[in-house]
């Protein structure tokens, strides 16, 4: 083969390629239509978004003691709730809730000779006692503000760990029906540019089936099969969705 008739070659089949793909497209869609054009109904998928802010927080911190008796230990960690209570009362927070106190004994290990060789117990040599706070509030800047702040406790020698907020949005529940309204009205009018395509017209609702309902963080793209309820975000996104089938006339 010479090197003239090569690219000859290489058009003639790139012609045909580019014909085929053509023709193929031609059957997809004229096999679409006529699946418009001959169903009595339509299924589509519906969605609607929102994008919403928190309502209510909830904040959650760790402090803890150690020391050599279980009474000392017991005296200092009186002393720093006293320390933690002080501190949420001059920021405006009242509603705060201690847990229990978890009591944990520290032991040590002590090897001793003698004639027969070495022997080793074990002994206390200490407690460290650990107590929870937990505030929940619709006053989710008091708290935020709260939380910047809580270092100063560290200062004061408390042994303070706060935990990440939760940011919780409380009206989701009305939320949802209104957007399931929306997202049923949005799958209505991707039926009813479907139907055009096929010549047809959509009539009324045959059936709707509700989606997942999802509220992730505000431009987030997770989803979930169970659906989503995030709480790590203040600024949030709620999706619903609607599978909808229509009659067509």
């Amino acid at each position: 083969m010479n090197a003239t008739y090569r690219p000859q070659l290489f058009g003639v089949l790139a012609g045909l390629f580019l014909a085929a793909g053509l023709v193929l497209s031609a059957m997809l869609f004229t096999r679409t239509w006529l699946k418009i054009a001959d169903s009595d109904s339509i299924a589509v998928t519906g969605s609607a978004r929102r994008n919403v802010t928190a309502d209510f927080i909830v904040w959650r911190a760790t402090f803890n003691v150690t020391a050599g008796t279980l009474l000392e230990a017991q005296q200092r960690l009186k002393e720093d709730r006293a320390k933690v209570a002080a501190f949420f009362a001059a920021g405006g927070i009242t509603n705060h809730t201690f847990t229990p106190i978890v009591i944990n004994e520290m032991e040590g290990r002590q090897t001793l000779k003698n004639n027969g060789g070495e022997t080793s117990s074990t002994h206390i040599v200490g407690y460290k006692l650990e107590q929870k706070v937990e505030i929940r509030s619709a006053d989710v800047d008091r708290v935020m503000q709260l939380d910047r702040d809580s270092a100063t406790l560290v200062e004061q020698g408390v042994q303070l760990a706060p935990a990440a907020p939760e940011f919780v949005y409380t009206k989701a529940g009305d939320a949802k029906v209104e957007m399931l309204a929306e997202a049923t009205k949005d799958a209505r009018a991707r039926a009813d540019q479907i139907s055009v395509q096929g010549g047809r017209s959509i009539g009324g609702l045959r059936s709707a089936k509700m989606g997942v309902f999802q509220i992730t963080p505000l431009y987030s793209s997770e989803t979930s099969w169970e659906g989503r309820n995030d709480t790590t975000s203040r600024e949030k996104t709620i999706t619903a969705v609607v599978n909808a089938a229509f009659t067509m006339r």
